[in-house]
């Protein structure tokens, strides 16, 4: 047996005290990842200052210069080479770390950027005079007088240059830019009252003073109605015009903001911004309760578009979690998550059937002529198949489908013209009251009992084109509905409010399905086992690390209960919450409302079309089908009359 070198003379790690560059240098790595992570440090400093116009200089991406210059409080002479010492600052006393009201609280950005490029700070504070100090790879020099009539003057240059491994990792001068002006545009949302100028002095352009990239001017009045501006000028005009104002509170937790239609929607989550107690911050949680409000409005490869602001007493948020300062942990995660939800659902059902300008827009765009060498081929020139026959056979759902418990009626008119869905146990939806006669016009005669509908949102019913699409006049200009996607929005909502009154029925397995877990997994959904079971998945302790699964939505048919119990256990660990199991009921009365709404190919008298446009207005949602795409377009009158060259 080989006996242990007990030898005192091996060697052995020794532990050292770093010195106070190396010490900022690995500050540095975590502070200031790139040149954004710079300019966030420098301007966030700024408005701590109480600057209220701050300018932002860079070149070639940050890399060789970033200048920050503000009109903040500024500097004494005393203050400059305390601010650049590790871990002074003048936001806290160090008594408690939860009491934050600042942006900056850590006293790490100055002198980690000073450890790894050219720093050089010019101040001056009111009763003082202006002074300069610079730091060079960790290397401070003495104080100097300089020439400033207020605020600070921040310029950094060659970034990394005493890391230069650090360079390796820098993207291009493009991206790097890019990733700036995202900064600074998260911050002049953060801060509507501040006004931002961003320029690129790469080539100094413009006479010398470089090209602005971004401009927005401090705004004025109370929050709303400055943010409102604010992010017209960040998001653009559309996001403004098409954004919804939340305003909610819970326990002392606010949730204000804008949050756009459904039809305004995005191919990925860029247009999502998040803010707590003033603070930009990538939440996965806060992320995850957006989605969950706008999951039953959208496909799942489209993203809502936001700005939601989240104030809370600084107790209940911990803010310092990351050296980034981006992560946040909330207290009561629960809460917030259920305002959020509670909030936005609530904004976007007292949209009713308002649907996004954009598809006014587009649809416009559509119409306008191209110039195009290629011979147009028009209808008269095409052969073509009647797309529509006099009678009308709906499909019908299987009894396995719809469940018992699932009777109701849904009216479209009045007692001659009524459409009633009504299910049964044991067959699926069948529509009785619409004429199956055929009409030899789908035109509204004057004649007809629309008067007055012209003042109403969504007009008065004059046509109905290729059996589906109705035309209605209003006031100042028409509607164009899509009848079939409309009214299965409306069944859908009639569905879901009778799930929610009279719950989810259940089926009992005949032999309970018992699924091995762990331990911590087996509690985690022990905690939501009263929620779940309103959703009618009914599950309990098995003893150890497993659960017995008793009941299951019946309306889902056959299910694979030990591949539900996976989803909700992924989706509580990704997003603190699930929704997979509401998912997939609303998937299913989503299908059912296809299948019970009115079809393309059918045709409606004028009294059914009109009741179908009353409902839409009374309806929750009704702007947009099941599936996120709009129901209807409207045109003013002036942006047909342009079409026509009559303005």
């Amino acid at each position: 047996m080989t006996e242990m070198n007990t030898d005192s003379s091996t060697a052995r790690p020794i532990i050292r005290q770093l010195d106070e560059g190396a010490i900022n240098r690995i500050a540095a790595g975590e502070v200031v990842e790139r040149p954004a992570s710079a300019v966030k440090e420098l301007v966030e400093n700024a408005i701590d200052a109480g600057a209220r116009r701050i300018e932002i200089d860079y070149a070639d991406g940050g890399k060789t210069l970033i200048r920050v210059r503000d009109d903040g409080c500024g500097m004494s002479p005393q203050d400059l080479p305390l601010a650049l010492s590790r871990h002074a600052t003048s936001k806290i006393d160090g008594s408690d770390l939860l009491n934050i009201h600042t942006f900056g609280f850590r006293g790490e950005a100055l002198p980690s950027l000073g450890a790894v490029g050219r720093l050089k700070i010019t101040s001056r504070a009111h009763g003082h005079e202006a002074s300069m100090i610079s730091v060079s790879g960790g290397k401070m020099s003495e104080i100097q007088p300089a020439a400033l009539s207020a605020g600070t003057v921040v310029e950094l240059r060659d970034l990394f240059y005493a890391t230069p491994a650090r360079l390796k990792f820098m993207r291009t001068d493009r991206a790097e830019a890019q990733a700036i002006g995202d900064v600074i545009k998260r911050l002049a949302m953060a801060e509507p009252l501040i006004g931002f100028i961003l320029r690129d002095v790469s080539s100094l352009s413009a006479g010398g003073a470089g090209r602005v990239v971004f401009r927005a001017e401090p705004e004025t009045g109370d929050f709303f109605d400055s943010l409102h501006r604010r992010l017209a000028t960040v998001l653009g005009k559309e996001f403004a015009e098409n954004a919804l104002a939340i305003d909610a509170e819970r326990e002392g937790i606010t949730l204000t903001g804008y949050a756009a239609l459904p039809t305004y929607s995005r191919g990925t989550a860029v247009a999502q911004y998040m803010f707590v107690n003033g603070r930009p911050v990538k939440d996965k949680m806060l992320s995850g309760a957006l989605r969950a409000a706008y999951f039953d409005f959208l496909s799942r490869d489209r993203h809502p578009a936001a700005c939601l602001f989240v104030e809370c007493d600084p107790q209940r948020v911990d803010a310092n979690v990351h050296p980034a300062k981006s992560e946040v942990r909330f207290r009561e995660n629960a809460l917030v998550r259920g305002l959020i939800v509670s909030g936005l659902k609530t904004a976007l059902s007292n949209a009713a059937h308002r649907a996004s300008s954009t598809v006014a827009d587009a649809t416009l765009a559509a119409m306008t002529p191209e110039d195009t060498d290629t011979p147009r081929i028009y209808q008269m020139d095409q052969s073509s198949k009647p797309r529509f026959s006099s009678h009308y056979t709906p499909d019908r759902l299987s009894a396995q489908a719809i469940q018992k418990g699932y009777e109701w009626q849904a009216p479209l008119a009045g007692a001659d013209g009524a459409q009633n869905i009504e299910y049964g146990a044991q067959e699926g939806p069948h529509l009785s009251g619409f004429s199956d006669v055929a009409v030899p016009s789908a035109r509204v005669d004057e004649g007809d009992q629309s008067s007055g509908f012209e003042r109403l949102p969504l007009g008065a019913a004059r046509a109905q084109l290729h059996e589906n699409y109705i035309v209605a006049q209003t006031e100042t200009g028409m509607v164009i509905v899509d009848g079939h996607a409309a009214h299965e929005r409306i069944v859908y909502e009639k569905l879901k409010k009778q799930m929610a009154e009279n719950g989810v029925a259940s089926q009992a397995l005949l032999i309970p399905e018992v699924i091995d877990l762990g331990a911590n997994d087996v509690a985690i959904l022990m905690e939501l086992s009263d929620d779940l079971a309103q959703l009618g998945l009914v599950y309990e302790a098995f003893g150890g690390s497993s659960i017995a699964v008793r009941e299951t939505p019946a309306i889902l048919g056959r299910v694979d209960a030990k591949k539900m119990i996976e989803d909700v256990l992924d989706e509580l660990n990704d997003q603190g919450d699930s929704q997979s199991v509401k998912a997939r009921i609303e998937a299913v009365l989503s299908r059912v409302a296809c299948h019970g709404s009115i079809r393309t190919g059918r045709r409606m008298r004028a009294d059914e079309m009109n009741e179908l446009l009353r409902q839409m207005e009374a309806t929750p949602h009704s702007g947009q089908c099941n599936h996120g795409r709009p129901t209807y377009v409207e045109l003013k009158l002036s942006d047909i009359e342009r079409l026509f060259g009559r303005t």
